[in-house]
């Protein structure tokens, strides 16, 4: 007995020696804070959603390691919640977080005091954990600098690319006085990506900057992109012309009106389609929806990948209708003629699958995880469709 309990003592250390990565509490977040708050330590919130495959990523790649582990359970009391669900939908109210993965540094108190997001190699991943750790790296600090005065180039870019998906406001307000200060200075394709993600509508601040260095843009951009954003961004001002809000109905006649002054007749149309399909999605009036976009991609040479997959997957989830459903085939066989990818190649087999034409399925599905391991993307939706094939 003494030989089995010893066997078992170190089969049991052994096992307890080599569990790696973030501990993750396994209670609700009222009790989490209190923990946080009884230990003086700061509170890491792994925010994220089911579909996020930055977020499966992290939690794949990074979160399991040694030295990660390490030093999050040294130093944080660790959270993981899905955004979408039970408390999670409050918390995402709460600090505001927009895009996933987000990762939250809280006291004991409830309040945040750094945050920053997206898929990071595990040295960044620990200088996160550093930085919040630090009360001058903070990003609650960062943003005191800023508004005290601080001007230098370097520290205004990095707090914009910390604050676009978690405070608007701010975010265009840094980006301003950010290109205030380098004015004279040739465009970067990083300054012109983070300027995109401030313009928001034709009142933005940073609207201004988009028209006055069109040229500049496109260079980085090409005209037609330029054309497709400027266009959406009037296209919105249209919208808010001509839907009554209380009466929840829309001036077809005056839309098309003010959308044929920048854009053709036919564009207009679309456009309009797109709008009608928009609503009738929202209402998940999914029949209206479905004809509307029927009529929309009867042709679909002008239409991108994106677009495309988009429109395919949206029908794969929400439509049964075999004869349209065989539509958003062809539909997701043109995105991928245009941009073959793992994203559309999984479209068209889940949607292959679904009309039950399963060998064909099984190709795509195959052909879709190919190019993700090629890529280092996550597959793991599409080999399960596999697996069940």
């Amino acid at each position: 007995m003494k030989k089995i309990l010893t066997l078992t003592t170190i089969i049991v250390s052994a096992i307890a020696f080599s569990q790696t990565g973030i501990k993750f509490e396994d209670s609700n977040f009222k009790s989490i804070l209190q923990k946080a708050k009884k230990e003086n330590k700061l509170i890491f919130l792994d925010a994220y959603t089911t579909w996020c495959g930055p977020c499966k990523l992290m939690a794949k790649n990074i979160f399991p390691l040694q030295k990660v582990g390490d030093y999050y359970n040294a130093n944080f009391v660790n959270a993981k919640i899905d955004m979408e669900k039970g408390e999670g939908l409050e918390l995402a109210k709460k600090y505001k977080v927009q895009a996933y993965p987000t990762y939250l540094f809280i006291d004991g108190d409830g309040k945040e005091v750094h945050r920053t997001l997206g898929y990071v190699k595990e040295d960044d991943f620990i200088q996160f954990g550093k930085d919040a750790l630090q009360p001058e790296n903070r990003l609650s600090s960062l943003i005191k600098r800023f508004e005290d005065g601080e001007t230098n180039p370097d520290f205004l870019k990095s707090l914009a690319e910390k604050t676009m998906f978690s405070d608007k406001d701010l975010f265009g307000r840094v980006l301003s006085k950010y290109f205030e200060v380098n004015k004279g200075k040739e465009l970067t394709k990083d300054d012109v990506n983070l300027l995109l993600q401030s313009v928001n509508s034709l009142e933005s601040p940073s609207y201004q900057i988009f028209k006055d260095r069109k040229s500049e843009i496109e260079k980085v951009i090409t005209p037609a992109t330029y054309k497709s954003i400027n266009n959406s961004l009037l296209l919105s001002k249209v919208y808010k012309n001509t839907y009554n809000k209380e009466t929840k109905t829309l001036d077809e006649k005056q839309y098309l009106k003010q959308a044929e002054e920048f854009l053709t007749k036919d564009e207009a149309q679309k456009a309009l389609l797109s709008l009608k399909g928009n609503i009738a999605f929202s209402k998940k009036d999914f029949s209206t929806w479905q004809n509307l976009m029927l009529e929309k991609y009867k042709d679909t040479t002008d239409a991108d990948a994106n677009e495309l997959n988009s429109v395919s997957w949206r029908f794969f989830e929400n439509i049964n209708d075999k004869n349209a459903l065989l539509k958003a085939i062809t539909w997701a066989e043109a995105s991928v003629k245009k941009d073959e990818g793992s994203y559309n190649t999984d479209t068209l087999a889940h949607l292959l699958n679904k009309v039950g034409d399963k060998q064909k399925a099984k190709i795509w599905a195959t052909k879709s995880i190919e190019l993700a391991k090629a890529k280092g993307e996550d597959f793991s939706e599409t080999q399960k469709l596999l697996d069940s094939l």
